[in-house]
């Protein structure tokens, strides 16, 4: 019973833990997209154009921007249900 027991507080240590992780790699994630993305069009200013009303642009630039961090969060939702998956097992 009490390796259970340890087995369960390992698994929520390892999902706090992997929570914590992939809080911080979102939140670097969401400031570093966009700017890898201006760099890569270096000749298109995204702000200005979606400032100008071009709508092309924005959805675009939001498409590109959300696909990269619902991408990001399946990566780590796959880490942390693994250190869930090894602290239980």
């Amino acid at each position: 019973m009490m390796e259970a027991v340890s087995n369960i507080g390992w698994a929520v240590i390892f999902a706090v833990v992997g929570g914590l992780v992939g809080i911080v790699l979102m939140m670097i994630a969401a400031v570093m997209i966009p700017k890898l993305l201006d760099r890569l069009t270096p000749t298109i200013d995204e702000d200005k154009e979606m400032a100008r009303g071009n709508r092309a642009v924005a959805e675009y630039f939001g498409r590109v921007v959300s696909a990269c961090i619902i991408g990001m969060s399946i990566v780590i939702a796959a880490a942390i249900l693994g250190g869930i998956l090894a602290g239980l097992l």
